[in-house]
């Protein structure tokens, strides 16, 4: 397993970069916008791991801005932690045999969801090519929230 990133969502881009870049000093590495998902996410890494993260994805900080204006309130602007996996499935099964809820399947092969049991999302991502859907997880609901 290793560490990728910590999201938080943000109000306004600007406003953001200019803490985050300009006083706090860490460095865009790369953004994406979604238009079918109306958001844009962008990664940002410590100077000192620039190029790690640019190559082998050190952990960074994944801003995630919602073209939809939001209020956030009571922690919400904290998205996620993530981690990468060398095979996802045996991985969720293990959490589930020692009685952990799978908030989000891995029904695609690639991504997942669970729960600290203080309520923090915990993303959990494929290594590499995603895996073909399997059962029992292609077919497997969500449960609760993520």
């Amino acid at each position: 397993m290793r560490y990728l990133h910590t999201m938080v969502r943000i109000r306004d881009i600007d406003e953001a970069l200019d803490f985050y870049v300009n006083k706090f000093g860490l460095v865009e590495t790369r953004r994406t916008e979604s238009e079918q998902g109306r958001f844009t996410l962008i990664f940002l890494s410590a100077s000192q791991d620039q190029a790690s993260a640019e190559t082998n994805r050190a952990p960074e900080l994944e801003l995630t801005y919602n073209w939809d204006p939001e209020t956030y309130s009571g922690g919400r602007n904290f998205g996620h932690l993530a981690y990468e996996v060398d095979n996802i499935y045996n991985f969720c099964q293990n959490l589930k045999d020692k009685g952990v809820t799978i908030n989000r399947p891995p029904r695609d092969g690639r991504m997942a969801f669970v729960k600290s049991p203080d309520g923090i999302s915990i993303e959990i991502l494929q290594k590499g090519e995603k895996l073909a859907p399997q059962e029992p997880w292609a077919s497997m609901e969500n449960t609760g929230s993520w």
